[in-house]
């Protein structure tokens, strides 16, 4: 048993319960600052010390951060809790309606709004008021007769630019979401008095009952099936803000009612393949994603694409891929395997596969191109590419499913990758 020593500072008592707040700030804005890494930090600052600024910043940030995306979070928390002398008021600007198309949402303001909601959430009520007198009657009155509803705002923002509120208001307006699919024809037919085509079979059949007299022609029509739906979902590091959104939405379609779906297989890959179709079976999405995050060890981990493609061609493709199914891979196509052995994985899914759709949040940047060796051997291998980034556009994806030519950048990106 490791022996701890006791978590105090006695020339600072405040301090621990100020560093236990910033902790539970962070927490709420979705870093991983649990217990163990509060006693971590109290530890840190009583040895490092904590009169100096900037190693104060460094030792708790050496506790609290793990992963290099949570950085930027983490530094619009401290600034706001143990900086600025007005924060609160700070905090409470960030909240107000923006009218659309003054500034560009960016990763620093997301952060920042993060933060805020963070510190209003847990920590500002317990802090004394620092506007040093109350202002009685005052009212905030704020023109939206010109800006966009907040859904419809919420459906443009990339995920990865909410705030824990706005996801937590996204995955609402997700679990509404539909993604109908028009059915196929099959080869087989069905009687029909209407239809179009003669069924001289049976209409011989008839005769035979009337002295070999026709006295009618018999009619059939082409059966019609559904096809199934395969999702490939890469939850590694650069994915992990989109592939939470996504996962949502296979859910929302997986129990949706009357899509027309024969079947939803859901699956996850990082550094390995997981098959998470069972839980998104269940009704309660939070008991889904919670079970299927269990499974998949891999969560925002490393990405091998290629040698996860490979074991979906080899162990689950003639289980789930028959019967035309149509496939969306989902991913940013950041792939550390050979190019080769990608491209090799990814002209067998197409072959298998009726369609498959790369949903990709990459396409969010107007200026992207295909140089990443992943995106030039996985383009070329897929139906329709398309982006992945917010609400509007996995609500974009119903109308690539309606159109079977809807290629969506497929067709400019190619140009791109001949021109070299």
């Amino acid at each position: 048993m490791v022996d701890y020593a006791p978590l105090t500072l006695p020339d600072r008592p405040q301090l621990v319960t100020n560093i236990t707040h910033f902790a539970r700030a962070l927490r709420v804005a979705g870093l991983p600052a649990g217990p163990g890494r509060v006693a971590d930090a109290i530890r840190a600052v009583e040895a490092a010390g904590f009169t100096d600024r900037a190693d104060f910043h460094h030792a708790l940030m050496a506790c609290f951060v793990s992963r290099p995306e949570h950085r930027v979070v983490f530094d619009q928390v401290f600034r706001l809790y143990w900086r600025d002398p007005q924060y609160l008021e700070h905090m409470m600007s960030l909240l107000t309606p923006a009218v659309r198309g003054v500034a560009e949402e960016r990763q620093a303001r997301a952060a920042e709004k993060r933060a805020a909601e963070a510190l209003l959430h847990g920590v500002a009520r317990d802090l004394p008021d620092l506007s040093g007198a109350e202002d009685e009657g005052s009212e905030i009155e704020i023109d939206a007769s010109l800006t966009m509803s907040r859904e419809e705002r919420l459906k443009t923002l990339d995920f990865e630019q909410m705030s824990v509120a706005e996801m937590a208001e996204a995955r609402r307006i997700i679990a509404r979401l539909t993604l109908a699919v028009p059915p196929l024809k099959s080869r087989r037919t069905a009687p029909d008095s209407r239809g179009a085509r003669p069924d001289w079979r049976r209409t011989m059949r008839l005769s035979m009952k009337r002295g070999g007299e026709i006295a009618e022609v018999a009619r059939k029509h082409r059966r019609t099936r559904w096809p199934a739906l395969v999702a490939l979902c890469d939850i590694s590091g650069s994915m992990s803000s989109y592939s939470r959104a996504v996962l949502h939405f296979l859910h929302a379609v997986a129990n949706e009612k009357g899509a027309g779906w024969a079947a939803v297989h859901a699956f996850t890959f990082g550094t390995r393949l997981t098959n998470i179709t069972r839980h998104l079976a269940q009704r309660d999405v939070d008991a889904a994603l919670k079970a299927a995050g269990a499974e998949a060890q891999d969560w925002e981990g490393g990405t091998r694409i290629g040698a996860c493609l490979e074991a979906f061609n080899r162990d689950w493709s003639r289980r789930v891929l028959g019967q035309g199914a149509v496939v969306l891979l989902i991913t940013d196509g950041l792939d550390r395997d050979e190019p080769e052995r990608l491209e090799a994985a990814m002209e067998r899914l197409n072959l298998s596969a009726r369609r498959v759709i790369w949903v990709n949040p990459l396409l969010r940047w107007e200026g992207f191109a295909p140089k990443a060796a992943g995106i030039r051997a996985m383009l070329p291998h897929v139906d329709t590419f398309r982006a992945g980034h917010n609400i509007a556009a996995l609500e974009g994806l119903a109308e690539a499913l309606s159109r079977p030519d809807d290629a969506g950048e497929k067709a400019r990106l190619m140009r791109m990758l001949r021109a070299g």
